[in-house]
């Protein structure tokens, strides 16, 4: 497969396919509802609550805080990790739009 050239689209168009990209895992589509439903956690009990090793778990929180829809911070000797309210917003309404386009696609188009 060839690189995708990216600058041929939209900016928001590449955004949301970068951030299809990384929520397109079921790992961190299950972290991001433990997240929502505690509004803050720490990586252990991740661990316990999706069942993967935790550098498995590590590698899924550095992706999703490395597009900025989740936040850490340093507690102690563990890192507590919670959903970024405005980015979380941000993405959510950049999917509704995107979703919520009018379609022309009319009944048995194929």
């Amino acid at each position: 497969m060839g690189l995708t050239k990216s600058e041929i689209f939209t900016d928001t168009q590449n955004q949301i396919a970068s951030l299809a990209k990384v929520i397109g895992h079921p790992a961190r589509v299950a972290i991001i509802q433990h997240l929502l439903k505690l509004n803050s956690c720490i990586c252990g009990d991740l661990v316990d609550e999706i069942g993967l090793a935790q550098p498995t778990i590590s590698q899924h929180l550095k992706e999703l805080k490395n597009i900025g829809l989740i936040e850490g911070n340093i507690e102690g000797t563990s890192v507590c990790y919670c959903i970024n309210p405005n980015k979380f917003d941000e993405v959510k309404k950049m999917f509704i739009e995107f979703f919520g386009q009018k379609s022309c696609i009319k009944d048995g188009c194929c």
